[in-house]
């Protein structure tokens, strides 16, 4: 039932990591519905609906039955080497459904917020502002590049959010790679990280924040990164120096030396002043890492 003079949010991959914690973000101000596909979650304060968003009749009898007043589109097919392998599956989920959201918020005339990626670049000019050229390396890049393109043709007015690597809390369902970098610390295992890959990471939950964000303030294309630079290797230190290891099994790696489907590119670092001024605050990493890491995450599984 929707709470008194509260708005609807209509959130797709809500199953997934980043809808997961943006239904927990959301929650407390919006009437949140979350769209999930295969598996089924769960949390107080969200109604979870069952739906093939590939289905474009099932979708739009969804949304004229919820009627949202803005619309926060996760949902994707998002692993590069999937994709990679796996063009013509990806295809739908990633470029035509969001396409066909951007569309019945245009008609609805409310917000719509699209999640794009850093991955849209080649990794040769960083750090990269919103209007610096792209050129995608690889299929899942391609696909987000088409989707924004189709995204602000359908919708002029519509959001489209490029999201940084993140980390954080993961939702019961998906579990993330820094869930495996948290484990493979704790056990003593062996942990490859690569030296010559820099990003801007940010938390789910900042990120969240941000969209909700975009939804409110936004326009045209956002990056959503965090403050700091980078490798995935120094993130894994400062993540070692989080959790109070002081040995750990870190072995540090170029990109080249590990055979994947996707090429990679070298340096995704996003500027994001554009959000900073309309109130986007990610707070300092080690800062965001202690936060996760305090008494009130100790025991929880998905950490």
């Amino acid at each position: 039932m929707q709470r008194d003079n509260v708005r609807r949010l209509f959130v797709t991959g809500a199953s997934g990591f980043l809808g997961w914690n943006l239904c927990n973000e959301a929650k407390e101000t919006w009437d949140v519905t979350g769209v999930f596909h295969t598996h089924l979650v769960s949390q107080e304060k969200v109604k979870y609906i069952k739906l093939d968003l590939t289905d474009y009749a099932l979708l739009r009898k969804s949304f004229i039955d919820i009627a949202p007043d803005a619309v926060i589109h996760t949902a994707a097919a998002a692993s590069p080497n999937y994709c990679q392998e796996h063009p013509s599956e990806s295809e739908d989920i990633n470029i035509k459904t969001s396409a066909n959201l951007a569309g019945l918020c245009a008609d609805a005339g409310i917000p719509f917020v699209h999640t794009s990626t850093d991955l849209v670049f080649d990794g040769s000019n960083a750090p990269y502002k919103e209007e610096d050229s792209v050129n995608p390396l690889n299929t899942y890049a391609e696909q987000k590049v088409l989707a924004e393109e189709e995204v602000l043709k359908r919708y002029p007015e519509a959001v489209v959010c490029r999201m940084p690597l993140m980390f954080g809390e993961s939702s019961p369902a998906y579990q993330t790679f820094f869930q495996q970098m948290v484990h493979a610390l704790r056990q003593g295992d062996e942990l490859k990280l690569f030296i010559d890959e820099f990003r801007t990471p940010a938390s789910g939950r900042t990120a969240s924040k941000g969209l909700l964000l975009g939804a409110e303030k936004g326009k045209g294309i956002l990056h959503l990164g965090g403050r700091e630079r980078i490798s995935r290797f120094n993130f894994g230190l400062l993540l070692m120096d989080s959790l109070g290891i002081k040995e750990a099994n870190l072995v540090r790696c170029m990109q080249k030396d590990i055979a994947m489907s996707a090429p990679r590119a070298p340096d995704l670092s996003l500027d994001s002043t554009k959000a900073y001024a309309l109130g986007y605050k990610p707070m300092p990493l080690r800062e965001e890492l202690a936060k996760l890491f305090s008494q009130s995450y100790r025991g929880r599984t998905s950490i």
